[in-house]
């Protein structure tokens, strides 16, 4: 049974990643500080009773913090949105977060390549047959 939930709920994230994220392209029409944010992910609560939008920027966590509240504005329109394209008796409280997920994979891949120049230095062409070439 708590496998079927987690399907159920994965299905509702995804509705609400679609709905909110089509809206928050219209409002970064309206609002052009917001256009450096990207809606990344939604993460439902167990209860369904909140939600948390993801949102990076490559400006970093500064960025989002500054952009924050010019987002917080558009919560009541976001909700909106959700509660009339999502049936459902209750609309989720929306909280914004900023998504590290991008920022954490850039840093494996490049401690990864560190590791892997360091262990097989032999297999990295050498830059200077290329440029002879």
């Amino acid at each position: 049974m708590n496998r079927l939930s987690d399907i159920k709920r994965a299905q509702k994230e995804s509705q609400f990643f679609r709905v909110l994220s089509s809206f928050f392209l219209k409002v970064t029409g309206e609002e052009p500080r917001l256009r450096s944010m990207t809606l990344s992910r939604v993460k439902l609560s167990p209860d369904k009773g909140s939600c948390s939008l993801y949102f990076y920027t490559p400006e970093g966590p500064e960025k989002f913090s500054e952009l924050l509240p010019i987002l917080i504005l558009f919560k009541g329109s976001l909700r909106k949105a959700v509660s009339q394209e999502i049936p459902g008796r209750y609309t989720p409280e929306l909280f914004f977060k900023f998504d590290e997920t991008f920022e954490k994979q850039q840093r494996i891949e490049t401690l990864l390549e560190k590791v892997k120049v360091e262990a097989f230095p032999e297999e990295i062409p050498d830059q200077d047959s290329e440029e002879e070439s």
